[in-house]
């Protein structure tokens, strides 16, 4: 059998059906991997070894006895700490949770446990999510698998280095500006924020409106496994409908035809680096060559920053306005600033914002009677140095000023894809994004397993698990 971490959740799911492997085999390899790995990467804030063992052995005499429980049994996955989940304590990132275990999943772990996951940890994230970048004053800094001195992303940056390592082949994580798909581009793996409302949200993220789960995996056939899970209907959110969905069936069939914007820079004055903007317009020509009509083109995105600062910060500081200047003094201090500056943010300007968030849903409404998808570099930068918010001389010194690429679609909810498209020339991965309109999410996945088909990427792992590899 080859190496377990290049193998995906379906060929895994394969050989668990054919008795080649047990699920007792595949927790017992991703706990030695994190062992021997997550020591340099700190991906993981919680392993519980004996939880995880249980679960694998309960999966195994299920398959034993031809009772198999659904589409993830057996199956490792990784599980970002902002999901509650039963027996474990969600952290958050913050030193102001409590350590008692949960005593309720949340409908997506829900979701997946009804389905027979076996669940390998508890996974890195800023504090309360609230930084596209992956350190917290509770569990430290999360490094990127493919460089250690620079950061994965976040903030589910330990989501996307679990799949990066194949510690894991699927991880759960939460989007709010970016957190699923700025780790998936910096690890070089697939990251998918479905459309608002597809999947339940609560709880999993602090943001409200603008927040959604999704799968991370390296490759767009399993994301769209873990989403058919995760996107089952839930009482606890009464935006979802109750339609189920197989994803997977709708990969096929190609891109011919589809009008697709190519927008290098989202019309943001903002320089992107040219390593990523040579990788993304080469995208752009293998889609033409797989039958798209591509065409340059900017969807009108420009003005907005300030706008999603003031929706995005405003419920950061609704989140810690009841702890005391003793407690915040234990919080990072950047999400203690931007919270107190905008907890003096007037009722009338976070309505103003609030309806420029719609009037993008509209006009994105409008844009896509004429583009099935827009393609776009997911971050105009690569991953940069480990304990920074921003890189070294970057003018801004919030992170949105650099996420511009990803955040507009959390306003508009819109579904959005990071995939790989290529390494910078030291070896660090790029990615580029596929944004549908509203309820198009099958269409992103079907382009980016196009994509994915003609140009994989995923048969490089970082050199870091290749020295140190641990196979079944």
């Amino acid at each position: 059998m080859e190496s377990y971490p290049r193998l995906t959740a379906i060929e895994l799911l394969a050989r668990l059906q054919r008795s080649e492997v047990t699920a007792a085999e595949l927790a017992e390899s991703a706990l030695c991997r994190i062992e021997s790995l997550d020591i340099h990467v700190n991906a993981f804030f919680q392993v519980d070894r004996d939880k995880t063992m249980e679960m694998a052995r309960a999966a195994d005499e299920r398959y034993r006895a031809w009772q198999t429980m659904g589409l993830l049994d057996g199956l490792p996955v990784a599980v970002k700490d902002a999901f509650d989940q039963v027996s474990w304590p969600t952290r958050d990132g913050s030193k102001l949770t409590g350590n008692h275990p949960a005593t309720l999943d949340a409908p997506t772990v829900a979701a997946c446990r009804r389905h027979g996951f076996v669940p390998v940890g508890k996974t890195n994230m800023s504090e309360f999510g609230w930084k596209a970048v992956t350190d917290s004053p509770l569990a430290g800094i999360t490094r990127n698998p493919w460089n250690l001195d620079k950061t994965p992303g976040g903030s589910s940056g330990g989501s996307a280095a679990a799949v990066a390592m194949g510690i894991a082949p699927l991880a759960l994580a939460a989007d709010s500006g970016g957190s699923i798909r700025i780790p998936a581009s910096f690890c070089g793996v697939v990251g998918f924020k479905p459309t608002h409302g597809q999947a339940p949200m609560h709880p999993g993220s602090h943001y409200g409106k603008l927040s959604q789960p999704g799968p991370v995996a390296r490759t767009v056939r399993d994301v769209a496994l873990l989403l058919e899970v995760m996107t089952e209907s839930d009482p606890s959110d009464p935006r979802l409908q109750n339609i189920s969905q197989r994803y997977r069936d709708e990969l096929s069939g190609g891109i011919r035809g589809l009008r697709i914007a190519y927008s290098p820079t989202l019309g943001q004055d903002v320089e992107v680096d040219p390593e990523i903007s040579a990788a993304v317009e080469h995208m752009a020509d293998k889609l033409t060559e797989l039958g798209a009509r591509v065409v340059r083109t900017d969807p009108d995105v420009r003005g907005l920053h300030e706008h999603y600062q003031r929706l995005f910060f405003a419920t950061a500081s609704m989140m810690v306005q009841n702890w005391d200047e003793t407690a915040r003094a234990q919080m990072d201090p950047a999400l203690r600033e931007v919270a107190e500056r905008y907890s003096r943010l007037s009722a009338l300007d976070y309505m103003e914002s609030d309806s420029a968030r719609v009037d993008l849903m509209h006009r994105m409404s409008f844009f896509h009677l004429d583009y099935d998808l827009i393609l776009c570099p997911t971050a105009p930068i690569r991953p940069f140095d480990v304990g920074r918010e921003v890189p070294s001389g970057w003018p801004e010194p919030r992170w949105t000023s650099w996420a511009l690429f990803t955040w507009p679609w959390n306003m508009s909810g819109q579904p959005a894809i990071s995939i790989p498209c290529g390494f910078t020339c030291d070896g660090l991965p790029i990615g580029a994004q596929l944004i549908g309109a509203r309820h198009q999410d099958a269409l992103v996945l079907r382009a980016a397993q196009a994509f994915q088909q003609v140009s994989p990427l995923t048969d490089r792992l970082p050199p870091m698990t290749e020295a140190q590899r641990v196979s079944l």
